[in-house]
């Protein structure tokens, strides 16, 4: 799973990797990388290049149905739901999960609003029907998770929306939420394919593949097959759930080279990493690795979220004062470890390390933190 500085030789020149800990579009497996690579040209046994072939093609037939497989087989995704390939990303799932579950109906839609992307989810479901919000955390900044009797659902909700990791914030779910009966709607879009997920426990998932699962372009959304049901006749052809569900994803073209570049990351997945829990093991140790750094610091280093709720994939932290901050940046940057500004709406620091982050970076980044408090404190 190392994703070490490599020399191109097939370039002819020797082009050092930097530590990218951008929160998204994120660093990728160097495996996958290499192999998208020596594919680009021609697509063994097409001629062709991927970003060359009709999506209605058999060498496109066996990528699609490849990428699907590898998506229920390491999730353990049973028949009665649906696999999608979507476009738009999360923030158009923002708007079609309330356009398809919630229009039309009068029960209100639950959000339990954990940070920015769980607020900005529920402004767009107000405009398609009711929305209670059952829990935010805004009082103190995001900082936590509500526990089960904070928690005030409405009666019968149609859903239960959560965000499972707040990539500005950084507070991640460590259990699978309970919807008091209603489905479970989650983003899961900054910690898909780190970490098992009981999907079964879910009436919907959703996930751009921009973090942990692939490039920008391509979002999985997971339904159980009787919420499609729930879809209007007067939705838009395409953000109708069901025309995706009854055309293979492929209402039209689909971004082909996203969709191949996710098959492949769910064969590293598989292969070389050996499943997602040895994934969320791997990430766990990672994370580790700054959390112990910040709760050494003696307040130098200053964690935005709670110990129970820190997120596994963004570590986010401030120092004493914005100088102090940009200085870091700098000094990081000089050492080729890359994005580590936080949030423009939180400031600070932010380190994310999703599956392809190496732990070498990891260490890298954790070495750097330890000399620049040692060199602030003389």
């Amino acid at each position: 799973m190392e994703n070490e500085p490599v020399t191109d030789r097939s370039a002819g020149s020797a082009t050092e990797r930097v530590y990218n800990f951008s929160p998204g579009p994120a660093v990728l497996p160097l495996e996958v990388l290499e192999r998208a690579r020596d594919e680009m040209l021609s697509l063994p046994g097409v001629g062709i290049s991927v970003l060359e072939i009709s999506h209605r093609s058999p060498a496109f037939d066996s990528i699609l149905e490849e990428t699907l497989q590898g998506l229920r087989q390491l999730l353990a995704i049973g028949d009665d739901y649906e696999v999608l390939l979507m476009q738009g990303g999360a923030s158009l799932q923002f708007s079609m999960v309330p356009m398809n579950l919630l229009r039309g109906r009068q029960a209100a839609a639950n959000y339990i609003i954990t940070g920015t992307w769980g607020q900005t989810g529920a402004k767009e479901a107000r405009r398609e029907g009711k929305v209670h919000v059952a829990w935010d955390g805004g009082a103190t900044g995001y900082d936590r998770l509500p526990d089960a009797k904070e928690i005030g659902l409405s009666d019968s909700p149609e859903y239960v929306h959560v965000t499972s990791n707040e990539t500005i914030q950084g507070v991640q779910w460590k259990h699978d939420p309970d919807g008091g009966g209603a489905p479970v709607v989650c983003d899961c879009s900054s910690d898909f394919m780190s970490r098992p997920i009981a999907v079964q426990k879910y009436g919907l998932i959703y996930a751009c593949a921009q973090k942990n699962a692939g490039i920008a372009g391509v979002t999985v959304v997971i339904i159980r097959k009787d919420l499609l049901e729930r879809s209007r006749d007067d939705l838009p052809t395409m953000l109708d759930y069901r025309t995706y569900a009854k055309n293979g994803s492929r209402p039209n073209t689909p971004p082909v080279f996203a969709v191949y570049v996710l098959g492949l990351v769910c064969q590293w997945l598989r292969d070389s990493v050996g499943g997602l829990a040895a994934m969320n093991r791997h990430n766990a140790a990672k994370a580790k690795l700054l959390y112990d750094v910040l709760d050494a610091a003696g307040g130098f280093y200053a964690g935005h979220a709670r110990p129970e709720c820190r997120s596994d994939m963004n570590v986010t932290f401030r120092l004493p004062d914005e100088t102090l901050e940009k200085a870091f940046i700098k000094g990081a940057t000089e050492r080729r470890l890359v994005d580590l500004k936080g949030h423009r709406s939180v400031g600070g620091i932010r380190a994310s390390i999703y599956n392809a982050m190496p732990v070498s970076g990891v260490e890298s980044l954790r070495d750097y933190m330890l000399e620049f408090q040692r060199n602030q404190r003389g």
